[in-house]
């Protein structure tokens, strides 16, 4: 079984370990680095995973070291196993981390050295997560497939060139957000119309659930689902009407542009 190192223990650290473990991955396969003891005793009891302090214990013998840290502490993380990863001709290097780029991260590991950036996003805390990956050019088909079969515990994968990773960011890794601001201004508007917060919470949340679930089943695809909703002359295509009216088609494209932007601009 692949043996997989989780360097940094925070929430996207323990996503991980927590779909790892529920698909079948076998605990003992797996170590989590984290500086706090606290922590670290909390993940293993609650997994049955191995721990330490030490990233490059855990590194040691790792098939993949996923690297579950801020976007500032790639590159210094890389630089402090990069002699034990050298140890290791079988082990590739993931990055969760935003914006550290296949470049930076090859620059800080010996010649030679497989690399993985992903884009996840945070529905990957409840097992629905979007992860696009870009292989590094070390990558074997062996080794990708052993990453994507890791990132599947926690959701969908999509292979993709590292050149459309800010396209990405803005259709995924961000857009999540873009979907609860929708949410919370539904909640607003229901309480605008007389409804108890409570209540446009419980309607405008399960709206969204229920919409998620539809659009992830497969059958029919977003313009059809909403065809389906808009009776001719109906309620729902009063509301529609005002949205498109209201540039909201638009406003979307513009954020899109903006998200990528701003990715490229902190992959530099």
């Amino acid at each position: 079984m692949t043996s997989i190192a989780v360097i940094g223990g925070g929430k996207i650290g323990e996503a991980l370990i927590s779909g790892l473990v529920a698909s079948g991955h076998d605990p003992a396969s797996i170590t989590v680095t984290n500086r706090t003891p606290s922590r670290r005793e909390e993940l293993i009891e609650k997994y049955g995973v191995n721990g330490t302090d030490d990233n490059n214990r855990a590194v040691a013998g790792a098939d993949i070291v996923a690297l579950c840290v801020k976007p500032v502490g790639v590159t210094a993380m890389l630089e402090e196993v990069s002699d034990t990863v050298d140890d290791n001709d079988s082990t590739t290097v993931v990055s969760l981390a935003a914006g550290v780029t296949l470049a930076q991260m090859e620059e800080s590991l010996p010649a030679g050295t497989p690399v993985v950036r992903v884009m996840p996003n945070t529905p990957m805390l409840v097992g629905k997560g979007m992860s696009a990956a870009a292989p590094g050019r070390y990558v074997s088909d062996e080794q990708m497939a052993a990453v994507e079969e890791m990132l599947r515990a926690v959701g969908e994968v999509a292979v993709v060139a590292e050149s459309d990773m800010d396209a990405v960011t803005a259709l995924a890794g961000s857009s999540p957000a873009y979907y609860f601001l929708v949410t919370e201004a539904l909640i607003d508007a229901g309480v605008q119309l007389g409804l108890k917060r409570d209540v446009a919470t419980k309607l405008a949340t399960t709206a969204a659930e229920g919409a998620g679930a539809l659009l992830g089943h497969g059958e029919d695809d977003p313009t059809t689902l909403r065809t389906n909703v808009s009776s001719p002359g109906g309620t729902t295509v009063a509301a529609l009407r005002e949205l498109e009216e209201s540039g909201l088609r638009g406003a979307f494209f513009r954020a899109a542009e903006k998200c990528a932007q701003r990715s490229a601009e902190l992959g530099k």
